[in-house]
């Protein structure tokens, strides 16, 4: 092997000289053309040949193999330098290729041992392709032939195989998804959430109820049957609308994952073991706002006793802990938009770090309200467009897109220490493999325009997978059909992948933006993209901005890329709340 013998501070002085007058350690170029393309030669010795000729012994300043070279005594060539250490510059011969076995993760270094000045160029395999920078937007990639080719006279080529993996006794543990719930505007379960999308279908309705009448926005994403219905009553009466949403998601995916209904005493599972981690920005504004129209008009009497437990954001976890009796935690996450997913990923490390075993994570909201939808739309926030044509009012990354429509429901995945899953032989659906946050500290409700703080995110959610930019074949857009937003998540998805042609999806014109929901359901999807090799069209904007630069896929489904394993699914929130899910899909 070598090391990139990069010749230090070599004084470079270039002159003609006759050859004749060439000694050890010139640093020569056999011809003008040579010299300008940085070919040239160390003289390790030499030795007359004929009267009129002179044989030199050259070997490339870098290292390499050597060549003789016969000369006329009068024939002009370029000296660079004098006095190299001919004793310093290694015999080095290019290693054959043609019948070495590559493999991923296999290391080919090649140095233009002819250049003095020349730097190691090093490429790795992954995906069955040599990349130069398995993180890098630029596609710096070579094929198998092409690399087998590499070598000759000007190159040394070395061919370094991965190293075997160590055997740990101990580590963080993977984490796997074994169950899947939601509750969207498509209907009541992952079926009908995943019928929705791959037909191109969209849940965005307008609000008729005489509270909104006077909104200058009508529209939004809602759930289009009551979750009361759907739960026992005396339960019901006990939780807020965002709750119940929860509760059917969480009960859904508990069933999914194989367990038994009830929870976790019915399951056999050590209910110590077991957590809830949902995000929510204020899970169900409507019971405080109810109970301050209650206080003004009858009294404070007539307000509820289950008024505070039923508004604070938290309520969500704590009802999915009393439904399923689960004792290990319930935590809420409240991290604007990016709340479900960041919520998720807080539920990956505590179960990688071995503080539970089993999570239900994900996020539910429902914030379809008079005085949230007058605030939204006083920020000037929400789509003015309108359902009538049957084409959605949310246009993510559309040309004519101006704006989100808000929406409600819940998302909710069963994580699980993978050596556990196995053994009670769990249908697994992927590895929940990392997570990514940042911050922009740019403005209070505006997106960072450059995209950095996002790009950040999404680069440590693929190291936080112990991936590789180039490992990533799928991303699920936060993309919620505002102007500036689609713009810097473009924006940043561009500076991390440059041009590649990778599939993007945006389920917010099927489904409106559930706000601290939006996390779980898009978690959920992003899991079945990789289950079903399938990635969702994007709805609602019929024509794409040009200025994304995105593969955006649009009009139908399209199959997922074989060449990498990992899919992303982006949420981002006000006050620059960026958080990022890493998705693996197994074998």
């Amino acid at each position: 092997m070598f090391n990139s013998p990069h010749s230090p501070e070599i004084p470079f002085a270039p002159h003609p000289v006759s050859a004749a007058e060439v000694i050890p350690g010139d640093l020569i170029a056999l011809t003008p053309d040579d010299a300008e393309h940085d070919c040239w030669y160390v003289v390790m010795h030499t030795l007359p040949e004929t009267p009129e000729t002179i044989r030199l012994a050259l070997r490339p300043p870098l290292g390499g193999a050597d060549r003789d070279e016969v000369l006329g005594r009068n024939l002009r060539v370029t000296v660079a330098c004098h006095r190299m250490d001919v004793g310093a510059i290694p015999r080095l011969d290019s290693q054959d290729l043609t019948a070495v076995e590559f493999r991923d993760g296999d290391r080919v270094t090649s140095l233009r041992v002819v250049d003095p000045r020349a730097d190691e160029v090093s490429y790795v395999r992954r995906w069955g392709v040599w990349h130069r920078d398995l993180d890098g937007a630029a596609e710096e990639v070579a094929t198998d032939a092409e690399v087998r080719g590499w070598g000759g006279a000007e190159y040394v080529v070395r061919h370094l195989p991965r190293p075997e993996r160590e055997v740990t006794a101990s580590g963080p543990r993977r984490v796997v998804v074994t169950g899947l719930g939601a509750v969207t505007p498509l209907g009541v379960g992952v079926g009908e959430l995943w019928r929705g999308l791959l037909d191109g279908r969209h849940g965005i309705r307008e609000l008729d109820g005489e509270e909104f009448a006077e909104l200058p926005v009508r529209v939004a994403g809602t759930v289009p049957v009551d979750p009361a219905e759907l739960l026992p009553r005396a339960a019901a009466r006990r939780m807020n609308r965002a709750a119940q949403f929860a509760v059917l998601a969480a009960r859904e995916a508990w069933d999914d994952a194989g367990f038994v209904a009830g929870g976790t005493r019915e399951s056999g599972l050590d209910p110590e073991r077991v957590g809830v981690s949902l995000g929510a920005i204020l899970g169900d504004a409507s019971v405080l706002v109810g109970g301050d129209r209650k206080l003004r008009d009858k009294g404070p009497r007539a307000v509820s006793p289950l008024t505070t437990p039923m508004t604070v954001p938290s309520q969500a976890a704590s009802q999915v802990s009393l439904d399923l009796h689960i004792t290990g935690e319930a935590r809420t996450v409240t991290a604007a938009c990016a709340s479900g997913t960041e919520a998720i990923g807080a539920a990956i490390d505590r179960i990688r770090y071995g503080r539970v075993d089993i999570a239900l994570a994900g996020g539910a909201e429902a914030v379809v309200t008079p005085a949230i939808m007058a605030s939204f739309a006083a920020m000037r926030a929400l789509s003015t467009h309108a359902p009538a044509d049957g084409s959605s009012p949310s246009r993510p990354f559309g040309k004519d897109r101006d704006g989100f429509v808000n929406g409600e429901g819940a998302g909710v995945l069963v994580l699980e220490a993978e050596e556990l899953a196995r053994a009670r032989g769990a249908r697994i659906y992927c590895e929940a493999a990392g997570w990514g946050l940042s911050a922009d500290a740019h403005h209070m409700a505006a997106p960072d325009p450059s995209g950095a703080g996002v790009a950040l995110a999404v680069r440590r959610a693929v190291r936080d997978a112990g991936g590789h930019v180039v490992d990533v074949v799928h991303v699920n857009a936060h993309a919620t059909a505002t102007v500036e937003g689609d713009l810097a998540e473009a924006e940043a998805l561009r500076a991390v992948f440059g041009r590649r042609s990778l599939p993007v999806t945006a389920l917010k014109g099927h489904l409106g933006h559930l706000q601290g929901a939006a996390g779980g359901v898009e978690a959920v999807a992003t899991v079945l993209t990789l289950h079903h090799g399938i990635v969702p069209p994007t709805v609602g904007g019929g024509e794409l901005d040009d200025a994304l630069g995105l593969d955006v896929v649009v009009g139908v489904q399209r199959e997922l890329p074989e060449g990498g394993d990992l899919a992303l699914s982006n949420s981002f929130g006000f006050g620059g709340h960026n958080a990022v899910l890493a998705l693996r899909r197994v074998g």
